[in-house]
Order: C-alpha cells, then sequence, then structure tokens
C-alpha cells in the first residue's frame, strides 16, 4: 500500500468527492497508473478554485483507490482526462500550516509548498497518518 498527496484546487476536489474519482495532473495518466487498489490519498488544497481561487493551503480530502486500473472519462469532445474511481472518507479540512514541522516529506519548512509543485506525490505512512488525525471529524 502506497500513500500518496494529490494538489488539487478546492473546487475540483468537490467534483471529484461527488463523483467518487480523482485526477492528477490536468488529467494524465501517469500517476494514476501507479496506485492499485487499496492506496489511500490525501488533497492538498493550494486554492479554492483553479486557477486563480483564493489561497486556501489545506487537506480538504482523504480516500482510497477503489478500482484496478485507470479509466477515461468523456467530459468534452477534445478533454478525456484519466481518473481513478475513489471511496472517500468523512473528514474535515485541515490547514497545512500547524502541520509543517510534524511532516517529513517537508524537508525545507521554509520553504515547504515545494514539493505540492508536482502534483502526486508519495508519502510514508508517519506523514499519513500525521495529517489524517488533523482531518478526522470531532
Amino acid at each position: 500500500m502506497t500513500y500518496w498527496i494529490n494538489t488539487v484546487s478546492r473546487d475540483h476536489v468537490a467534483r471529484g468527492v461527488a463523483g467518487g474519482f480523482t485526477q492528477a495532473n490536468h488529467g494524465k495518466p501517469h500517476m494514476l497508473r501507479k496506485m492499485v487498489r487499496g492506496d489511500w490519498i490525501i488533497f492538498y488544497s493550494p486554492r479554492t478554485t483553479f486557477p486563480d481561487g483564493p489561497p486556501l493551503q489545506a487537506f480538504t480530502a482523504i480516500g482510497q483507490v477503489s478500482d484496478d486500473e485507470p479509466y477515461q472519462a468523456e467530459v468534452a469532445p477534445d478533454f478525456r482526462p484519466w481518473r481513478r474511481a475513489m471511496d472517500f472518507q468523512a473528514c474535515e479540512e485541515a490547514p497545512i500550516r500547524p502541520l509543517i514541522d510534524h511532516l517529513d516529506f517537508v524537508e525545507d519548512k521554509k520553504r515547504w509548498g515545494y514539493r505540492f509543485r508536482f502534483g502526486v506525490f508519495a508519502i510514508d505512512q508517519h506523514d499519513f497518518e500525521v495529517i489524517r488525525s488533523a482531518m478526522s471529524p470531532p
């Protein structure tokens, strides 16, 4: 099992939660093909809306991959993004700033946002648990 972060604006995360899917890197399949059924994904939203919404800087959803292969969806005739089916968990948004000092994947605490520029990346179980705990409903 692998734990992932997927960097996605909050409005796009909400669409995925409502539809039971995730996309990555603007609909490209590469990172989605690395995921397997049962992998966990935590969604980090730098902004409320794509592309220029107000800054948010929070973890906004958490879920588990529930299919065996990526699939293509037809959103428009010229846009067929790759997706993975997801089972999303009940959670609350969690701002990242209080967690930065506790996250091992943030190597440079002053430049903590650097890792999120890659869109999707793997994290270890410790970091997953830190974030999941912060997102757990009371």
